[in-house]
């Protein structure tokens, strides 16, 4: 079983080697009951969005962490997938301006990728 760091790790690769963009962890288990860990990444179309989810949802299916849901909203334009320790949001570039989470969650701790991700 994976803790919930290495599963958001995993998570963070699979996005990254899909050309997810602008990709931002925050831990936000100290200011929510909701999970530890939001995950938050941009695509550059809804088209890519639903294939940076599906790869989101099979690389942790194969390491055995199954999705709680999974939610989409206006047309692809933004994605929640929920694995329960960590909540994965990946939008286009104008959804996630509209809807801030980092605004919103300023208060979460920003996690370090640089040893994760190959660029942001």
């Amino acid at each position: 079983m994976l803790t919930a760091k290495e599963v958001a790790y995993e998570v963070t690769k699979a996005l990254d080697s899909k050309k997810g963009m602008n990709i931002k962890l925050l831990k936000i288990d100290k200011i929510s009951s909701l999970a530890d860990y939001f995950l938050i990444c941009t695509g550059t179309s809804s088209t890519h969005v639903k294939t940076l989810c599906d790869y989101a949802e099979y690389t942790l299916e194969q390491l055995g962490e199954p999705m709680l849901g999974r939610e989409g909203h206006r047309g692809n334009s933004w994605e929640l997938l929920d694995f329960g320790s960590i909540v994965v949001h990946v939008f286009t570039e104008e959804a996630r301006e509209f809807y801030g989470l980092e605004r919103l969650w300023a208060d979460a701790e920003v996690v370090n990728l640089d040893e994760v991700i190959t660029e942001n």
